[in-house]
């Protein structure tokens, strides 16, 4: 399951998407986000799907690969429907003492199970899409504004960057530490889930000792390059919109005017 997790992982291919500029990606991940929340009906959801799907199909991501990322939340999902489905009050379709499944319930389990699972998804082409020095790049022009008060874009941009990218590292690490902990005989799938809780205590030492080494690595690498921070540092690609960047934007937009036309005609 750890190896399922694909937030922060880069999928190299050479598509459309990979070479839109990450400022734009960014913006449109946001507004993707933001139009989930707009969606009041699984006509929007339609919309949503069959853009999630475009985007998927040009960026060549294995669609595969992107459900695969959904496995680590199949509880939080399975939670969520759940915890909708019996606590809503409405039509009661079953009844069991103080259980009752009603058909509203029923309409906002589905509803906020798939709100979930289009949010990890878009989520994750941004990541997916997008190589990390361009991801920083990209913060960091989208915070240049605030500089002006002050505020370390650079330093800010870089800190987020690595703490994303170091997401699939570790999880790399604790699987490698798992492994080992499994051939020496600790069983971490067998017995109650406070019991497997419980096992998985140990593997937090070695995980936390793997983790200040990965970092100390990375900060005697970026010392050996002559980082020095963000003040007077130049770019070799500077950060240009291009042709394909405008055809995004329109795409967007679109998107955003069915969404929006859909919530208040239909």
């Amino acid at each position: 399951m750890i190896r399922d997790i694909t937030l922060g992982q880069y999928y190299p291919e050479h598509s459309r998407i990979h070479r839109l500029d990450p400022r734009l990606k960014i913006i449109v991940t946001l507004v993707y986000i933001v139009s989930l929340f707009l969606v009041k009906d699984f006509i929007g959801y339609g919309i949503v799907l069959v853009t999630v799907g475009i985007i998927t199909a040009i960026s060549k991501v294995p669609l595969k690969f992107m459900l695969r990322g959904l496995k680590p939340i199949v509880l939080i999902i399975v939670f969520t429907f759940t915890l909708n489905m019996l606590m809503t009050q409405g039509t009661i379709l079953w009844e069991w003492g103080f259980l009752k499944i009603t058909k509203e319930g029923l309409y906002n389990a589905v509803f906020m199970a798939l709100r979930l699972v289009f949010l990890i998804i878009g989520s994750s082409l941004l990541t997916l899409t997008t190589k990390p020095i361009k991801l920083t790049d990209g913060i960091e022009s989208l915070l240049k504004p605030f500089k002006r008060f002050g505020m370390p874009t650079h330093e800010l941009a870089m800190m987020m960057t690595i703490a994303l990218r170091f997401i699939p590292t570790l999880l790399e690490e604790t699987d490698k530490i798992m492994k080992a902990q499994q051939a020496r005989g600790a069983d971490f799938e067998t017995g109650s889930i406070l019991r497997r809780a419980k096992a998985l205590v140990p593997l937090l030492v070695p995980l936390f000792v793997g983790a200040f080494r990965i970092a100390q690595e990375l900060a005697m690498a970026m010392e050996s390059r002559c980082y020095r921070g963000g003040e007077g540092r130049t770019k070799l690609n500077a950060l240009k919109f291009r042709g394909r960047d405008a055809l995004a934007i329109v795409f967007t937009a679109i998107y955003m005017a069915a969404i929006m036309a859909e919530r208040i005609f239909i």
